[in-house]
């Protein structure tokens, strides 16, 4: 039986979340908006302190212990505020280490989870290519093996905290194995000879985050960061895409709760024809749609997150969780948008950003367009559960 109760511990590390984020993030946020600049080497060690990178790695390996409900809860505080802060989840959190705590031998999870999850190190995901995105099939990154090295050839693309990782999940193409069966994942650490990053600017959205571009040039990779077995790249990636999708989902009600925060606020201050602005009825629906897409979006995260919980297989739900939060969240950022009126189209109020923000959320971690065909499919018949070899790991706290 779902339980929609939230337990003291729950409340308490979003309290702590939401204070650390209106304090000391909220009043800044639009500033490194606009200047395109990252808040990642500001925020990192305060959000360590705070436990919040190792959120939901059990504390064996360095982390707070919380389940998947937390990992949740913390996403929705932070992309309240602003989208960059949730991709520090979605991607050092939920794709790296999450994906490390699944798949790592005890040994790179005692090099390589602990640090992480105690933010002393930063993981980050490198699958996305140029001409590879949504066809994972198809990378071209390459890998071969000399010795007890691998070495690594390719470039990848729109990779997320590129400049302050400290080491990398690289998806390859290893022997002469075609499709899926040929792709491995290493961990690759950025200071290793022949890795190169570059950062993108003028992005529509997500602009006080860093993304880029690695470029793999000859770097050798010791052959015991090869992350579980060779032809085992590609369940690693859907496993870690699960976890992310996850976090974009519960980021974007985080969102949703931000535009309907502005929208409830403006229509008590602004008043037109001798009244507040919500006592038309007009605005009152967009409202009650905004609410709608709230409250639906957080009992599909709350189903997603308590199917993780019990270690039950949820792709299904979760792309269905990633699909419609994101949906909604561009539909509020927009509804608030006409609620404020040419104020919503001023960069003086959140609500622009609030939409180009959201707007990255339907494309990344695989597109809306994908999380269409993936319910189509099992719906059909035609996707069934993953046979993995390692078992989803139910939460259990302090382990």
């Amino acid at each position: 039986m779902i339980d929609f109760k939230l337990s003291e511990e729950h409340l308490m590390l979003r309290d702590s979340v939401k204070d650390y984020v209106e304090r000391d993030i909220a009043p800044k946020v639009n500033e490194y908006d606009k200047a395109q600049k990252s808040l990642y080497p500001e925020v990192l060690p305060k959000m360590g302190e705070l436990g919040i990178l190792g959120v939901c790695i059990p504390e064996k390996y360095g982390g707070a212990g919380f389940d998947y409900i937390a990992l949740a809860l913390v996403c929705e505080e932070l992309e309240r505020i602003d989208t960059s802060l949730r991709v520090i989840m979605s991607v050092h959190t939920a794709l790296s280490s999450c994906t490390l705590w699944w798949w790592a031998s005890e040994e790179q999870k005692e090099k390589y989870l602990i640090p992480q999850a105690q933010g002393e190190k930063i993981g980050a995901f490198g699958l996305t290519e140029p001409g590879c995105g949504s066809d994972v099939a198809n990378l071209q990154t390459r890998a071969h093996q000399e010795g007890d090295e691998y070495v690594l050839n390719g470039t990848k693309q729109w990779i997320s905290m590129v400049e302050v990782a400290d080491s990398f999940l690289i998806f390859a193409r290893v022997g002469k194995e075609k499709g899926v069966k040929g792709i491995a994942c290493f961990i690759v650490e950025k200071e290793l000879q022949g890795v190169t990053i570059s950062v993108f600017h003028n992005k529509l959205g997500v602009r006080a985050g860093d993304t880029g571009e690695i470029v793999l040039q000859n770097v050798r990779v010791p052959a015991a960061n090869l992350l579980g077995r060779e032809a085992e790249g590609f369940k690693i990636a859907m496993t870690a895409l699960d976890n992310g999708r996850y976090t974009v989902a519960a980021g974007a009600v985080g969102s949703i709760r931000a535009s309907l925060e502005a929208s409830k606020k403006y229509c008590h201050e602004r008043k037109a024809f001798g009244q507040e602005i919500g006592k038309f009825q007009l605005i009152q629906e967009h409202l009650a749609f905004i609410q709608a897409g709230y409250d639906q979006s957080q009992l599909l995260v709350f189903k997603a997150g308590w199917l993780k919980n019990q270690g039950i297989e949820n792709t299904r739900e979760t792309g269905m969780a990633k699909w419609q939060a994101t949906n909604y969240a561009s539909d509020a950022a927009n509804r608030a948008i006409q609620i404020h009126g040419a104020m919503g189209f001023s960069g003086d109020f959140p609500l622009e950003r609030f939409w180009r923000n959201a707007r990255a959320n339907t494309i990344l971690e695989g597109t809306n367009e994908i999380q269409k065909l993936i319910q189509g499919s099992f719906i059909l018949g035609f996707r069934k559960k993953p046979e993995l070899r390692c078992k989803l790991p139910p939460y259990k706290p302090g382990e």
